[in-house]
């Protein structure tokens, strides 16, 4: 891997908005009854992250140079 691998405004925003999709998620399995409104928020929160990821990519943030 490059040195500089992953470090891009790009990267950095697509991981932080999948790891709030998983924290959305993760916290409607620990309710009780279980709250699947929420659950599906945290998913689609989390699968958003990537198309986020490929617009950044090509509006050019993902060089390191940011």
């Amino acid at each position: 891997m490059a040195a500089g691998h992953g470090n891009t405004p790009a990267a950095w925003t697509a991981v932080a908005i999948a790891m709030l999709g998983f924290v959305v998620g993760s916290v409607a399995l620990l309710q009780v009854p279980t709250q699947m409104t929420l659950l599906w928020i945290g998913i689609i929160i989390a699968v958003v992250a990537f198309p986020l990821f490929l617009v950044l990519s090509k509006l050019g943030f993902n060089s390191s140079e940011h």
